[in-house]
């Protein structure tokens, strides 16, 4: 894929880059190598001020950074505004929290391991490689780069190819702050240079958000190398609704919780697992909503859909629903590639969803929800579990019993009850089985780029 910005809402090429020479590519990071070892040395207070006045820059920059977002992968215009001012509140958690997260913990009882004094202690590790995609091309960045950079480690950063502004922006971001020149850096490389880089004995550790073959290829790389990765390798959240849930406001968060970024999320809601007893009306309020969406230019602040960030990932969701509904799916709403330019795809909700169609083990990374009518609340964790994924899921229900069984039960990295899946800086963020390993975000995500030290003393 060439490194380049094009429009998704005209199709159009707006600007190209050369990617980086081998040349170039040395240089940097050489650079992040040299600046790990300065910015290990600084203190918690010291990197804490670099990272909120980089933050401040976000919020200055807003709006020319949301036109931006919008620009280069077609979120609408409110949500990029919204991502910008995310990040920034992101990298102020961690300067307010880091040296607390990572503080010393001490034995209380030393003598049981014949010392005087022993206990842990957290250490940064170097040059951390990210390889982040588009969707949301700040606050994906910007949630792996304050833990670390407030850890004491440098970063080094191969964004997604379709994003490359969003990538040069924060190339600059940190030094401009005020952190050491090098601290972090962008590669404009492509995915083929990737395995270089974090073969480099310079460069520590990697993570990875993406898919999930772009996942294990470069956990194998790491594994062969030795090398600690996180990645989080999407999902296809169930969001269930129980008989005793509030079906208006279930059915509401629902459309948001699907559409959010044009569908476009890991954490997206993805399949509507909706007791018998509730499903005609919740299916009815939910494609209701879904019909009413504006669709349309995502620099207009109204519109709630705008296009798909790539033509081939519209062109993949469409052969998605294709599929469905040649066995037998029905579109209740949408399932069209509208006539017009750019790459939209119609907020569609399919109902008479079965095993033999892809989309009930594959992720639509897009507008459309499917729908699954269950007998109960064991047929609904069979559904929702029965994916290789396991990222985030949502229960609606007021009944305690159910609420508390289903926690126990689902097969994800959270559930959220009476609510949609949201990534906050103060939870930590990631998922089991096929979407991925390790943590983001809270303690847990400054932790994974750190050497947690045993510390003895006789």
């Amino acid at each position: 894929m060439a490194i380049a910005t094009i429009n998704p809402f005209t199709g159009e090429t707006e600007q190209t880059f050369e990617p980086h020479s081998d040349a170039e590519v040395e240089r940097r990071i050489a650079a992040a190598d040299a600046a790990f070892h300065a910015l290990r040395a600084t203190t918690f207070a010291q990197r804490a001020e670099w990272m909120r006045a980089a933050a401040q820059l976000l919020d200055d920059e807003v709006e020319e950074l949301a036109r931006l977002i919008t620009i280069e992968m077609g979120r609408p215009i409110a949500g990029a505004r919204a991502e910008v001012r995310k990040s920034a509140k992101g990298m102020r958690f961690y300067a307010d929290h880091a040296e607390e997260f990572l503080a010393p913990e001490a034995l209380a009882d030393p003598s049981a391991v014949n010392a005087s004094a022993a206990g842990t202690r957290y250490a940064p590790i170097g040059v951390v490689l990210a390889v982040m995609p588009w969707n949301y091309p700040l606050w994906q960045v910007l949630r792996f780069a304050a833990p670390a950079l407030m850890a004491g480690n440098t970063g080094l950063l191969k964004h997604a190819s379709n994003v490359p502004q969003s990538a040069l922006y924060l190339d600059t971001l940190f030094e401009r702050g005020g952190f050491p020149t090098g601290a972090f850096h962008t590669l404009l490389i492509p995915a083929s240079g990737v395995e270089r880089v974090l073969r480099d004995p310079r460069v520590k550790a990697a993570t990875l958000t993406g898919s999930e073959p772009a996942g294990r290829s470069l956990g194998s790389i790491a594994g062969s190398e030795v090398k600690h990765v996180v990645l989080e390798l999407g999902g296809s959240d169930p969001f269930i609704v129980l008989p005793s849930a509030d079906l208006e406001k279930a059915a509401t968060v629902a459309v948001t919780a699907r559409n959010q970024n044009n569908g476009q999320s890991c954490i997206a809601a993805k399949r509507f697992i909706v007791h018998t007893d509730v499903y005609d009306d919740f299916v009815r309020l939910f494609t209701e909503k879904v019909a009413a969406l504006t669709v349309g230019d995502p620099l207009d602040e109204t519109t709630d859909v705008g296009p798909l960030a790539t033509r081939s990932g519209r062109d993949e969701l469409a052969g998605l629903v294709a599929d469905a509904v040649a066995q037998g799916a029905t579109a209740v709403t949408g399932g069209t590639v509208p006539d017009r330019a750019g790459w939209f795809y119609t907020p569609t909700v399919l109902d008479g969803i079965t095993p033999a169609m892809r989309i009930y083990r594959e992720e639509a990374f897009g507008p459309v929800a499917s729908v699954y009518r269950v007998a109960d609340r064991e047929e609904a964790l069979a559904i929702a579990n029965g994916t290789t994924f396991g990222l985030s899921s949502a229960v609606w229900t007021n009944d305690a019993d159910d609420e508390e069984w289903f926690i126990q039960n689902l097969d994800a990295g959270a559930v959220f009850v009476n609510g949609m899946t949201i990534s906050y800086p103060e939870l930590p963020f990631g998922g089991v089985k096929d979407s991925g390993v390790g943590r983001e975000l809270a303690a847990a995500g400054i932790r994974e780029f750190c050497n947690l030290k045993t510390i003895w003393k006789g």
